[in-house]
């Protein structure tokens, strides 16, 4: 099973607001049918079903509420999120997916910021690794926390800028994942 949380963000400036959502799966299926295509096109590539986390905040890094969707008794759960900042809503999630009956839990974030606290709760929650791209420096985290591991993007963000520059297709990069 793969499981994420929804994060939220709104950006405003003079010219204009942009709201982003970032997230593999979603509890607003209504309004974000794109997400859900997206979230169903990965489980069916991989063979493998999803459950979602729906999470509530009071204010930035605290969660008011979590709540799971979908069945993860005797699976093993993939969470999935942009950010490990203070990993706080990340433990929390875990606990609920260990809670539902999961077997065992792993996460998966673009950038491991590991600020404050975060570390240690890693360190003591029920997550077995958090895999984290290398677009932030690893190494003193990997010496205190073993369950940290790093994904290396530099080739795929080098390549990325190569056909930005020279006015090829980005998208094509990704197109072939998957």
């Amino acid at each position: 099973h793969i499981c994420t949380h929804h994060t939220h963000h709104t950006r405003t400036s003079t010219h204009h607001t942009c709201t982003h959502t970032t997230t593999y799966m979603h509890t607003h299926m209504r309004t974000h049918s794109h997400t859900h295509t997206r979230v169903t096109s990965i489980a069916d590539r991989l063979n493998a079903g999803f459950a979602l986390i729906h999470k509530e905040r009071k204010k930035a890094n605290e969660v008011d509420s979590m709540v799971l969707v979908g069945d993860v008794s005797g699976k093993v759960a993939i969470l999935v999120d942009d950010i490990a900042d203070t990993c706080g809503t990340m433990v929390f999630a875990a606990r609920k997916l260990k809670e539902a009956g999961a077997n065992r839990v792993y996460a998966i974030m673009t950038h491991g910021i590991f600020s404050g606290p975060a570390v240690d709760r890693v360190n003591t929650s029920d997550i077995e690794s958090v895999a984290v791209t290398n677009t932030v420096p690893q190494t003193e985290n990997m010496k205190v926390c073993s369950k940290i591991q790093i994904i290396d993007v530099s080739i795929i963000l080098a390549e990325a800028i190569r056909r930005t520059h020279n006015c090829e297709s980005v998208s094509y990069l990704f197109s072939q994942t998957l």
